[in-house]
């Protein structure tokens, strides 16, 4: 079972890390063929309804995981030596969701170009990881 566990392991943060890659593409508009600009148009109402709803998806799914009380019933089901990396497997499945059912919104939300200072630092907390 220790070597079945540790490959499963290795495969769910390739995983992550393909998807956190990718996601950072995404909010960043670079580098990845989607990003959170491009992609389906909806109306406003509804790409707003399902932007929150994928994004309580993941928030929900990471903090109930996260929860020692689901860790306790969870690990009846899993075997305690792939429970992280499950869990590390669905929130970078959920990641991945997002990125590939966001619906962009079709107007602006919010500009920083007129303030060049602002637009600055807000691109050295994107490239900082902040």
């Amino acid at each position: 079972m220790g070597l079945i566990a540790a490959v499963y392991g290795v495969v769910c943060y390739v995983i992550f890390l393909g998807s956190f890659l990718y996601a950072i593409g995404f909010v960043g508009n670079v580098f990845v063929p989607k990003t959170i600009d491009s992609g389906l148009s909806a109306a406003p109402a509804e790409a707003l309804l399902i932007d929150l709803l994928l994004l309580g998806a993941f928030a929900i799914q990471h903090s109930v995981m996260a929860r020692p009380g689901f860790k306790a019933v969870w690990t009846k089901i899993v075997p305690h030596s792939i429970e992280r990396s499950t869990y590390v497997l669905f929130s970078s499945l959920l990641l991945a969701l997002i990125c590939w059912q966001w619906r962009p919104m079709p107007s602006t939300v919010w500009d920083a170009t007129a303030s060049p200072l602002l637009a600055d630092l807000l691109i050295g907390l994107f490239g900082s990881g902040g």
